[in-house]
């Protein structure tokens, strides 16, 4: 019985910690769900490794966040972050685009960017494409993990079309059968085709 007491009291400590730290990423503009996991943690006095939340979990909170206290207009602004998403889908199409992350997840906010995995085994060839359009972009990498045992960096390549912000993970063909591991967590990361991404367009827009 008291073992069973204590799991509760853990689990309902966790759900806290996620629903402070979700507060801080929706309310406060924290954008590392990292940070806010630490800043909830210190907040609110618990620090025991055991209660902390799973970034999944976190994620979680946000949504739930989102859906009981977002403004009345959020949903055209998600509306319209998506149909970018499928504007830049089209433009990197020869590079089997998929929409992962916020935008795809309905956890996005106003700064979210539009995240897309590119699939080539020639990263150069999407350097040049964005050469070729007069694109301005910043290069950076991405740790992903592969499995529960290995994890790799990915050349990543963010830029602003229009007001919106592009992030691209530049992946290997082989990926496109094998998704990354979610963050904090076990299971394939969750994405979407462009075909996909057009279901859920007509569907929310009925």
């Amino acid at each position: 019985m008291a073992e069973r007491q204590s799991s509760r009291r853990r689990e309902a400590m966790r759900a806290t910690l996620a629903a402070e730290a979700a507060r801080l990423i929706v309310d406060q503009g924290v954008r590392s769900p990292l940070l806010a996991r630490r800043k909830a943690a210190e907040r609110l006095g618990l620090r025991d490794p055991l209660i902390q939340p799973a970034l999944a979990e976190i994620e979680a909170a946000v949504r739930e966040r989102l859906r009981l206290f977002a403004p009345p207009e959020r949903g055209r602004w998600l509306a319209e972050r998506r149909r970018a998403a499928l504007d830049a889908m089209r433009f990197f199409a020869p590079f089997e685009p998929r929409l992962v992350g916020a935008v795809l997840d309905g956890s996005a906010d106003r700064h979210s960017a539009i995240c897309l995995h590119l699939f080539t085994d020639d990263p150069l060839a999407v350097v040049e494409l964005l050469w070729r359009h007069g694109i301005p972009f910043e290069e950076d990498g991405r740790r992903l993990r592969l499995d529960r045992e290995r994890e790799a960096v990915f050349p990543v390549l963010r830029f602003v079309a229009g007001e919106d912000p592009i992030d691209l993970t530049v992946l290997p063909l082989a990926m496109l059968r094998q998704p990354p591991l979610e963050r904090g967590g076990e299971r394939p990361m969750a994405r979407a085709s462009r075909a996909a991404l057009e279901r859920l367009l007509a569907e929310e827009s009925r």
